[in-house]
């Protein structure tokens, strides 16, 4: 299944990093457990399963010593991310990201904390080996889409192990997309939706810095899919489809190198609301719509034994950030698009299926709507 880059429909103007992901992020780690199990009639806590849980690393380090700035936007609040209060407070990541099933959320967050505190046995405690007080508890960030429609979601099967084993997969260079980990089960625009990434570089005159971002789709109406600005949703259907009453959610995941702070950095989230309209997207009432972005620039380090620290900033804010803003906005389209392009087709619990969309004849719709193809 190719990629959208590889299909020549790009009217992009930024190019994109080497792996057009955003583990182009120098350090940026993304890894995946994928649970695809059983077939047929739904048997509560039994499965049929359809889903997982994708894990994204800031860097390779201990993330809760070492933390990193980070914002949180939400563009429509039907959803039950956690973790987004404290970095709304304080500005900063101090786990991985972790997206997943709905229901699997409070699982995910405990097995985030079990892990933290493996790695940081002071949290909550009192003192570690350096005597430095740790009294402070552990923020884990999860988000979530429901994949409801092809998995069992009530057996909540996404737990430690799951998440352990995402951790274990984490990586730098090219990221698995579509039908995988937080994606397997996802639906979008009536389609197959699932995992995708995009990058983008911006001009050395601002910086050359490194925007990637990651998505778990799973929006949208089957008329409203727009793709390269045509109204391809409007000429394709998918087979079969049913409409439902719930409009579905997206997850948006922003990492850049540029040295930016939580204020500079909610910034860019809400740029994010844009690249997921240019697909076509009108965030419906029923649709939890969520961004997390953090900088991989410099980290903060927990509880420093100084005041003051030294760290990297921007003299000139304004130019850069429009610059990295579209830089967000692309990259968002793309990844997007390529949760779809590289996703197939799924049938799950009691036979629903979501169709991969049909490369092909999204080519033709859009060959026929533009000259320059």
């Amino acid at each position: 299944m190719p990629r959208y880059s590889e299909l020549g429909l790009s009217t992009f103007t930024l190019p994109a990093g080497i792996n057009n992901a955003i583990t182009d992020v120098l350090g940026v780690k993304v890894g995946h457990f994928t649970l695809y199990e059983g077939d047929g009639e739904w048997r509560p806590g039994s499965g049929p399963f359809r889903t997982g849980v994708t894990v994204i690393l800031p860097h390779g380090g201990n993330i809760y010593e070492d933390k990193v700035p980070a914002a949180v936007h939400t563009i429509n609040g039907f959803g039950k991310v956690a973790g987004f209060e404290q970095i709304r407070e304080l500005g900063q990541v101090e786990t991985p990201i972790a997206l997943t099933g709905t229901l699997n959320v409070p699982r995910v967050a405990d097995a985030l904390m079990t892990l933290s505190i493996e790695q940081s046995p002071h949290i909550g405690i009192g003192f570690n080996e350096s005597g430095r007080k740790g009294y402070a508890s552990v923020n884990p960030v999860v988000g979530e889409t429901s994949d409801g429609f092809l998995s069992d979601i009530q057996a909540r099967p996404i737990g430690e192990d799951e998440v352990r084993s995402a951790i274990r997969d984490a990586s730098t260079g090219p990221v698995s997309e579509g039908v995988v980990g937080a994606g397997t089960g996802t639906s979008c625009f009536g389609w197959k939706g699932g995992i995708g990434t995009a990058s983008r570089v911006i001009s050395a005159r601002f910086g050359g810095y490194t925007t990637g971002v990651l998505v778990q789709s799973n929006y949208g109406r089957p008329q409203e899919l727009t793709i390269a600005g045509i109204p391809v949703g409007q000429q394709i259907f998918p087979p079969g489809y049913t409409p439902r009453p719930e409009s579905g959610s997206i997850m948006i995941i922003i990492a850049s190198d540029a040295p930016l702070n939580s204020r500079q950095l909610g910034r860019l989230c809400r740029r994010a609301a844009f690249g997921l309209a240019r697909t076509g997207s009108t965030c419906h009432g029923g649709s939890g719509d969520f961004v997390i972005a953090f900088s991989t620039a410099y980290q903060i380090h927990d509880r420093s034994d100084s005041i003051l620290s030294e760290r990297p900033m921007l003299a000139s804010e304004q130019p850069v950030i429009g610059a990295l803003g579209l830089a967000v906005i692309e990259s968002v389209e793309e990844a997007i698009y390529n949760s779809l392009f590289m996703a197939r087709t799924v049938i799950g619990r009691d036979g629903n299926v979501r169709y991969g969309l049909p490369v092909e004849e999204v080519m033709k719709v859009i060959r026929r709507n533009r000259s320059d193809l």
